[in-house]
Parts: structure tokens; C-alpha cells; sequence
């Protein structure tokens, strides 16, 4: 019903910058919190950043200072801006909206998943 599309990964030298943006159709996002994750194969998936309908943010400890996590209403789109990558940020990165009560950084309260987007960084 809701469709998240992740693009903007890709291969980056540590110290460089990305900007993923998540799209979404079928339902507009002004509706949702939104969230962003990651995962390395073998680990579990791991919070990253969440923004609330109303713009507060949410930050893991391991990419304070680092990345930023924003939303554009008007084009129905989530962004997370991501500068000084280390190696240690490559994975999958994932967007979702947010539906269930709880914690911003427990994937079990996201309904919707987008599909992901590789981010690799080389040192």
C-alpha cells in the first residue's frame, strides 16, 4: 500500500559524503514518522536516525555529528545526508514508516520497508 524506494548509495573513500533519499508512493508521508536502519550480513538490523511528523530527530550514538536526517513534505521524501563516512557505516540502509507506539529506535514499531540501498566505504 505505501512503497519506500531507497536510492543515493553507493561507493564512497572514507571521509566522503553520500545523501540517500527515500520516495514514497501509494500514500503521502506527512502521515509517518519516519526512520532509517542499516545492516551488515550476519548482524541484526541497527537503528540509525527517525524523524518525527513534526521534524524532532532522533540519532544513533554512532552517527552523531555525522549524519543528518531530514523530510520534504512536498515531495513526499526522506533524506539522511551523510558526511565523514568511516568504513565501520558500510550496509544496507533502510527507510520505513513508523505506525506502532514505542521507541523510535525499535524496528519492531515500522511497518513499511523499503527495499535498500548498498553503501560501501573504502578506506
Amino acid at each position: 500500500q505505501v512503497k519506500l524506494v531507497e536510492s543515493g548509495g553507493g561507493l564512497v573513500q572514507a571521509g566522503g559524503s553520500l545523501r540517500l533519499s527515500c520516495a514514497a508512493s501509494g500514500r503521502t508521508l506527512s502521515s509517518y514518522a519516519m526512520g532509517w536502519f542499516r545492516q551488515v550480513p550476519g548482524k541484526e538490523r541497527e537503528f540509525v536516525a527517525a524523524i518525527s511528523r513534526s521534524g524532532g530527530i532522533n540519532y544513533a550514538d554512532s552517527v552523531k555529528g555525522r549524519f543528518t536526517i531530514s523530510r520534504d513534505n512536498a515531495k513526499n521524501t526522506v533524506y539522511l545526508q551523510m558526511n565523514s563516512l568511516k568504513p565501520e557505516d558500510t550496509a544496507v540502509y533502510y527507510c520505513a514508516t513508523k505506525v506502532i507506539s514505542g521507541s523510535y529506535y525499535s524496528e519492531l514499531t515500522y511497518d513499511y520497508w523499503g527495499q535498500g540501498t548498498q553503501v560501501t566505504v573504502s578506506s
